[in-house]
């Protein structure tokens, strides 16, 4: 096992930039997940750890092992990608096998190796069936077997599940995490499924046109996120944003004032809330997560007042849509509220996020 460092990583294909000096560490035995939107360089980073990209600027580091201008074949890595690649010709058995073979280990080991990996994932009864007797799911499995094998210093995985449907996903999602607690390889997972990143990672990098805007733990990301994007990027679903500046009363409290067309500005008192960065009159963006609300006891001091319209029930909860200062706004309500369209709801807002409208970066 072996940390992997990136520092001032650049491509440039043509005129085009795609990472813009990406910095990032993954600790030794972590499990790493970059997650963004589509373009926004995540699995370019990912072949130019592999060395199936060549860097324009920059340095790639296993370890103490500066990896940047090697082939792939001298990096100790192995790739799970986001088609199953298996040779359709080679039993299940032959696909484990074959990069043993390449490498000329002995028959023995190549058997021992491919019946414990085999036991690991579920496998040994489908050893000598092909690819084209297995399931999606059974499939996705001998890929991540066929890497596993190996026992690479890296695994790098591109998109794994996104062939998957809804429920394969949660259930080889589950695997992987459960084969990385029990070997404890570095690995690096990439993708734009956010419930993936917040599931499987140690440690996340959010990444934006290029550039990383924010890393750390799931936890830590989704509860305070260090720019707009990376707020309205994760959670499901998505946080609400509303347009308001800030106001200093003369008690030294601070509001939030959100301005609408037709009624009295909406007016929320921060409380709790670091008053560092804060400066009278500044033009902010008010974020709120739909989880993050709750009907409030007292209407008459409530922090939003609002008719509920369409009501979405998903199981234990109801997902409310609806607009406050004419802008779309989604709440998630207890499922035993039973709240109906047409409804009018008083509602305390719990945890608040406030982004600079200008720079889009977190007042915290």
């Amino acid at each position: 096992m072996v940390a992997v460092s990136v520092n001032n990583l650049h491509k440039q294909f043509g005129r085009t930039q795609v990472l813009k000096g990406v910095d990032l560490h993954v600790p030794d035995g972590a499990f790493a997940v970059l997650v963004g939107p589509s373009g926004c360089g995540k699995s370019t980073l990912l072949r130019l750890l592999s060395g199936l990209e060549t860097a324009t600027s920059g340095e790639i580091r296993f370890g103490d092992r500066p990896v940047t201008s090697l082939a792939p074949r001298d990096r100790d890595i192995a790739m799970v990608f986001q088609s199953y690649a298996l040779y359709p010709h080679l039993t299940v058995y032959e696909n484990l096998a074959f990069g043993l073979r390449l490498r000329k280990e002995p028959r023995s080991i190549i058997d021992q190796r491919v019946c414990e990996v085999a036991e690991m994932l579920g496998l040994t009864p489908l050893l000598k069936r092909r690819p084209k007797a297995l399931s999606g799911g059974q499939r996705q499995r001998v890929a991540m077997g066929r890497a596993i094998v190996r026992r690479p210093q890296v695994f790098l995985f591109d998109e794994p599940l996104s062939n998957l449907d809804a429920a394969l996903r949660a259930q080889v999602r589950v695997e992987i995490r459960r084969r990385h607690e029990a070997m404890r390889t570095t690995s690096v997972y990439v993708t734009h499924d956010q419930v993936e990143a917040m599931t499987l990672a140690d440690v996340m990098f959010v990444l934006n046109a290029g550039c990383v805007e924010q890393s750390g733990t799931p936890a830590e990301v989704y509860r305070h996120p260090a720019t707009r994007f990376v707020a309205g990027f994760l959670g499901s679903p998505s946080m609400n944003f509303l347009a308001a500046h800030l106001e200093k009363r003369s008690n030294d409290t601070w509001e939030v004032v959100v301005d609408t067309q037709n009624s009295p500005p909406i007016r929320i008192v921060l409380e709790d809330y670091p008053t560092a960065n804060l400066r009278d009159g500044l033009a902010i963006e008010l974020g709120v997560r739909p989880h993050d609300m709750t009907l409030a006891p007292d209407p008459e001091i409530a922090d939003l007042r609002l008719t509920a319209g369409l009501c979405e029930l998903l199981g234990p909860e109801i997902q409310v849509h609806t607009q406050v200062a004419e802008q779309p706004f989604t709440l998630c309500l207890e499922a035993e509220l039973n709240t109906r369209r047409g409804e009018l709801l008083a509602v305390d807002i719990d945890h608040l996020h406030l982004f600079d409208a200008a720079t889009g970066a977190s007042l915290r």
